[in-house]
């Protein structure tokens, strides 16, 4: 898999090639490794013009041979289907198999082809599921979704996924939310994003097949509940991890992406803390008119996250997500929630971002400060320009937050500078070391034979 990544890395695509070469420019040690390809709008319209020739041609056909094909199964491309509705859903470029039967499976499977379809529609059916979930047990439960539960699954090819189960309710917004996600889900890949493996629907039952990321979530590790503590360096390392997603996703995919719900609970966390970014059921499309500045919407996320202009007018921007990475700096530097009600009875006590915001201006960054983290000159000075950052990212007026390429490049800089001192640092301790050994091992002549040396010369 990682090697057709490799493969598949772009080059040559108009503006997303230009974004890995910059990217490379301000961090060497950065690896752009998304499969996605930009589509040409040319193409697109060329090919809409041929595929409504194609189906003309094709009703003609049919109509000479309906009475004589037996009904069967009917296997659709995404690029075939209709664009999203109530009923239907387009997900490019992904199969999609669908039946006439009421309690059939509807099964989507990303890059398989007709060959591949069959095999994967028999191991991703609802009742292989049950079997590889053990009936949806609760000792196979790992987290919750925004419209669901989530369990670990073991095939039976002895491979292991994330299975996301919709909540059963009598309303019809956990459908909208469960067919948002795969929209979504199915028009993107990158490393730092969970991978979406498929669907299923069977009668009332709704399940979203993700890659299964072994490490939990951030805001465990950041409780202590999973893992060691983590260093400054490492939840640097996380926070650009989530920043190359969130980028991405605005500006780097056939259509802008904004998540609506970034947060510590959908960042999951590989056995090696690369951060992938979860859970995509609240996002939504930004305008499709390049002059439009908000989508107008509900407002959806979860608190001590939400943009508080988003929250005061509905408009949506993508800089609703920046704030909400500006609160989420804020929670890694300091390992507290957004809002913790216990920590005493006055507004900024309770509210992590103002309390840490305020602390920093005063000039004691170093008590907002995780005390597991370990400190130095270098980690300290690294922790003002994040924090510096942060103040920016939570600004109350969305036209004075910085983009999250801006944000990419200020926390690139960040890392460069601290590794850069870390060096300094250790080879100036090795120099002292060295110098502490030499000093050990001189040993000067002693009073007592240098008396005997010079009374024995009078003799």
């Amino acid at each position: 898999m990682l090697a057709a990544r490799n493969r598949a890395s772009p080059t040559g695509h108009g503006g997303f090639s230009g974004f890995n070469s910059e990217f490379h420019q301000s961090d060497p040690g950065f690896s752009w490794t998304s499969t996605y390809t930009p589509r040409s709008r040319v193409v697109n319209k060329k090919v809409r013009s041929s595929r409504s020739i194609r189906g003309k041609v094709a009703a003609l056909a049919g109509s000479c041979t309906k009475c004589f094909a037996p009904p069967r199964s009917e296997i659709k491309e995404a690029h075939e289907n209709t664009p999203i509705d109530g009923q239907d859903v387009t997900i490019s470029p992904i199969s999609r198999i669908s039946s006439t039967s009421s309690t059939s499976n509807n099964i989507s499977r990303q890059r398989g082809s007709s060959s591949q379809t069959k095999s994967w529609q028999e191991q991703f059916s609802f009742q292989e599921i049950c079997i590889a979930t053990s009936n949806f047990s609760e000792q196979n439960r790992i987290g919750l979704g925004n419209f669901g539960t989530v369990y670990k699954a073991k095939l039976r090819d002895g491979s292991i996924i994330a299975v996301k189960r919709a909540t059963k309710t009598h309303g019809g917004h956990i459908s909208v939310e469960f067919r948002s996600e795969i929209q979504m889900l199915s028009k993107v890949e990158h490393l730092n994003l969970v991978k979406f493996l498929g669907y299923v629907e069977y009668e009332d039952e709704r399940l979203i097949l993700v890659e299964y990321v072994n490490n939990g979530t951030l805001r465990q590790h950041l409780d202590g509940s999973q893992g060691e503590p983590l260093e400054f360096a490492q939840r640097l390392n996380i926070a650009i991890d989530i920043v190359h997603a969130i980028a991405y996703l605005h500006g780097y995919t056939d259509h802008p992406i904004i998540h609506r719900d970034i947060k510590s609970s959908n960042i999951l966390l590989t056995e090696h803390l690369r951060a992938k970014v979860a859970d995509f059921g609240f996002a939504r499309l930004a305008p499709e008119n390049p002059e439009a500045t908000h989508v107008s919407t509900l407002v959806k996320g979860t608190a001590g996250y939400v943009d508080p202009e988003y929250l005061h007018t509905n408009q949506l921007t993508d800089r609703s997500d920046v704030y909400s990475f500006g609160v989420l700096l804020v929670e890694l530097i300091t390992g507290r929630r957004p809002i913790e009600r216990g920590r005493g009875r006055r507004r900024h006590q309770r509210l992590t971002t103002e309390w840490a915001l305020r602390k920093c201006r005063e000039g004691d960054v170093v008590v907002v400060m995780d005390p597991r983290m370990r400190r130095s000159s270098a980690v300290v000075a690294a922790v003002e320009k994040v924090m510096a950052l942060a103040a920016e990212c939570t600004a109350p007026e969305r036209a004075a937050r910085p983009a999250m390429r801006r944000c990419a490049e200020v926390l690139w800089s960040v890392r460069r500078d601290l590794q850069q001192e870390q060096q300094r640092a250790a080879a100036a301790a090795a120099s002292a070391a060295a110098r502490r050994h030499d000093d050990s091992t001189y040993a000067p002549p002693s009073v007592t034979s240098s008396r005997q040396e010079r009374f024995g010369n009078l003799r």
